[in-house]
């Protein structure tokens, strides 16, 4: 393969197994624009000179990007929704790649950092959680519909209806047919199972975050346990992407949306941007944060009751949330700091 001197920014079209890649030199003008297979594009770049490759975060864009730094180059991960507006005339590969070159060449478009294999798999064990507790509400509840239909009527809550279901299944006062016990029977059996699979992916979840020193750094924060410290690890790594914690709670969508036009500021509900599952774990963290809080021995506690007084009980989760993002951040990006339970000053006696 040729050795392209004069290129000073590659972008590259991923794909399942044909790639398209686009160099321009430093006036950003294309001078290449070919086809790779997924077998000859570390090939080609092993021939290259040192440069910036630049790529849309996907699925595979992470791996290339090791391999690529591996290589002496400097890869720009950029998030798809930066890059689209840069899309020339029709949408095809070769205009998607130069799309990306002209898009990583932009200072105000950040790059998302490379994870490692370490944060991959962390991300994987926690997807592959919120599926199976996704799968396991809906068995629940479709086992609670045909229950309904039979006049049965189970207690909300997961732990209400495992613990009743077999009392109901066993009783013979209650009238439900032979055909019908039998499929639910069945589906009682594919809901254990589906818990068994919980519990294995929470002990390696809980396993990690033990041994990982960011992790049980950030469990010192009220409200942040194992599940939201690995979920918030494996999303961002050291947080060094984000210039300052307003930065990351934004990025979460945990601010509010703005309108603003003509000097005049106006703030909506919040954007909802970002991740939603760790957003969703930070609020529910900041549901029991308020619930079982010592707040006379932690000044946080003063603050959400000052917040009470003047806000509804879900703005004030939501606002304690973005604050637990913030807290977390914080202990991210500066070393060996933690949370520190710190008393609420007492108003001074008259």
């Amino acid at each position: 393969m040729s050795n392209n001197k004069n290129v000073a920014t590659f972008g590259i079209d991923l794909a399942k197994s044909l790639f398209h890649v686009c160099g321009l030199d430093a006036d950003g003008k294309r001078v290449v624009s070919k086809k790779l297979r997924r077998t000859q594009i570390v090939t080609f770049f092993a021939n290259q000179p040192p440069c910036v490759v630049a790529m849309e975060a996907c699925a595979g864009a992470h791996w290339l990007g090791r391999k690529l730094n591996g290589l002496g180059f400097q890869v720009r991960i950029l998030p798809a929704q930066y890059v689209k507006p840069f899309v020339q005339n029709q949408k095809n590969d070769a205009n998607d790649a130069l799309a990306i070159a002209e898009a990583s060449q932009r200072p105000s478009v950040k790059p998302v950092p490379i994870k490692t294999q370490s944060q991959l798999h962390l991300q994987a064990l926690h997807r592959v959680r919120d599926r199976l507790v996704n799968q396991r509400t809906r068995l629940i509840n479709q086992i609670r519909g045909f229950l309904l239909e039979e006049g049965i009527i189970l207690r909300t809550g997961v732990g209400n209806f495992k613990s009743q279901l077999p009392a109901v299944l066993s009783d013979p006062s209650e009238e439900i047919s032979p055909a019908m016990a039998a499929l639910i029977n069945e589906l009682w059996d594919e809901l254990l199972g589906l818990e068994t699979r919980l519990k294995s992916i929470n002990s390696q979840i809980e396993a990690w975050a033990s041994q990982d020193q960011s992790a049980r750094r950030l469990q010192s924060v009220p409200g942040i346990g194992a599940l939201s410290a690995t979920a918030i690890i494996a999303a961002i790594g050291n947080a060094a992407q984000f210039n300052k914690a307003r930065d990351f709670s934004a990025w979460l969508g945990l601010v509010p949306k703005q309108h603003s036009t003509g000097g005049k500021t106006t703030l909506g509900r919040i954007s909802k941007s970002g991740n939603p599952y760790i957003r969703r774990l930070l609020i529910h963290g900041a549901r029991s944060c308020m619930l079982h809080l010592n707040r006379e021995k932690d000044r946080l506690g003063a603050w959400i009751t000052d917040l009470e007084r003047r806000m509804p009980f879900n703005k004030v989760v939501v606002a304690l949330a973005n604050k637990l993002a913030r807290i977390a951040w914080v202990i991210l990006t500066r070393p060996a700091a933690t949370y520190e339970q710190v008393q609420a000053a007492r108003p001074a006696s008259c």
